[in-house]
């Protein structure tokens, strides 16, 4: 089993912040490939599922950003895996808006649910990197990323998400780079 895990914060006032793309993309992955309805558990929201032949937990922490790495934690307990069955998705400032780039390992760069991902289970997991572009300024950089989608982005978010979701076979059989790929080629479409 793989534990798929979207960042973000709980509640209906952050539901569209850029901060919480992670959870949007875990909920457009559960809907396309019709995951069982979230359940309370590991101090967030669960589904179970299937992507091609490999079972996936999708994981939402409900322990808001700055500790989401408790629940990603008590997930690898109980299911007795390791870093290396763990996909984090996360907004990145430092990519383009609607970009998508797969990593293992790397730096925080200052996201509070990355440095509590690391803090409790290791740096060597995989991130799905989902840009949100940088404001230009360090200033402006909070009420960007705390800030909603403009409606003018709904739609390539839109696209962004059904990309992330029609693809994650992908990333199911560890195909980073072909995943990348083709999230790309469907958002020039």
């Amino acid at each position: 089993m793989q534990i798929w895990v979207g960042l973000g914060n709980p509640g209906a006032q952050y539901a569209m912040h850029r901060h919480n793309v992670g959870f949007m993309a875990i909920d457009a992955i559960a809907h396309v490939h019709g995951f069982d309805p979230p359940k309370k558990a590991f101090q967030g929201w669960a589904q179970q599922g299937r992507i091609g032949g490999t079972r996936i937990l999708l994981l939402k922490p409900a322990t808001f950003m700055n500790r989401s790495g408790q629940a990603i934690g008590e997930a690898m307990r109980f299911f007795k895996r390791d870093i290396s069955d763990v996909t984090v998705f996360h907004d990145e400032l430092d990519l383009a808006a609607m970009k998508v780039k797969v990593k293992i390992g790397g730096g925080t760069a200052g996201h509070n649910g990355l440095r509590s991902t690391e803090a409790h289970i290791g740096n060597e997991f995989r991130r799905v990197r989902i840009g949100i572009g940088h404001p230009g300024h360090k200033d402006k950089v909070t009420p960007h990323v705390l800030g909603n989608y403009a409606k003018a982005e709904t739609d390539a978010l839109s696209d962004l998400l059904g990309a992330i979701a029609a693809e994650a076979e992908w990333l199911a059989k560890g195909d980073d780079a072909r995943f990348m790929n083709e999230v790309a080629l469907r958002m020039q479409g």
